[in-house]
């Protein structure tokens, strides 16, 4: 059995141990033991990218922001649908995450930071969001472990009423809020409601050949054509967790039976 190599160390902002660490040719970022995030499956975060930008891949001169820079895959995608007018600021907290992308894994994602229309800024992604009014396109947020699962306590002002209302003022009228997470959990659907949010949630694949959906992208806009289209063969509605009827046989003369 091959090596897990411990690559890098960084401290969180909570005095939490952050390890960068390889194991055979795969990288991974994770904080007092709990996996955040590995190159064997970024399937999920490419989705971030895909959904939230959907609506927004033609628009002229879009601006994006991203929280958290991870290993690079929601940003590399972000750029690659996105005209070459755009602007992708990305707020990234921790700045060894930051140097680990310049200096260790930025191939792994093609080198976004390399790109000229990528912006990373050394910051709290909630303090640019409080700061900033009617200033971006879409806003995709893929911070600890997603709204039910928070390794950084900062992180619940983000993903609370309060957060999501700050969000919600930092977008275009026309914009879109996409939030990765582990795992789909009811309670944070309570919480975009009780807010008057209109919101949709996406069951996505870990990685590609997965066969279970096992994150969440929950998407939430103002206006609910900023949404992704319901045609999107992604979107897992409440709808279709209800198996549909059976379809009725049509009897041998072609006519309905009689009730």
């Amino acid at each position: 059995m091959k090596p897990i190599n411990k690559i890098a160390t960084a401290t969180t902002p909570d005095g939490k141990e952050l390890i960068l660490t390889e194991h055979d040719g795969y990288y991974a970022i994770s904080v007092d033991r709990i996996q955040l995030m590995t190159s064997r499956e970024h399937e999920s975060e490419l989705e971030l990218a895909r959904i939230g930008c959907a609506r927004i891949a033609h628009r002229r001169a879009p601006t994006v922001l991203i929280g958290g820079l991870g290993l690079g895959y929601t940003v590399r995608q972000a750029l690659d649908m996105l005209r070459p007018d755009a602007t992708v600021l990305v707020a990234e907290l921790v700045p060894d995450i930051i140097r680990w992308n310049r200096d260790i894994v930025g191939e792994l994602a093609d080198h976004p930071m390399k790109d000229e229309r990528c912006l990373v800024k050394r910051a709290d992604v909630m303090d640019i969001i409080r700061k900033s009014d009617s200033a971006f396109d879409a806003i995709l947020l893929d911070v600890d472990n997603g709204p039910e699962a928070m390794t950084t306590a900062s992180n619940h002002a983000l993903y609370g009423p309060q957060g999501l209302r700050a969000c919600m003022r930092a977008l275009h009228s026309r914009g879109c809020l996409s939030i990765w997470s582990d795992r789909l959990d009811g309670g944070y659907k309570r919480v975009l409601k009780r807010q008057g949010i209109t919101a949709r949630f996406f069951k996505v694949a870990a990685h590609k050949n997965a066969k279970a959906l096992s994150r969440c992208i929950w998407v939430a806009a103002g206006d609910p054509k900023s949404l992704p289209s319901l045609e999107d063969p992604r979107e897992q509605r409440e709808a279709a967790e209800t198996p549909a009827p059976p379809a009725r046989r049509p009897r041998p003369d072609g006519r309905r039976k009689r009730k």
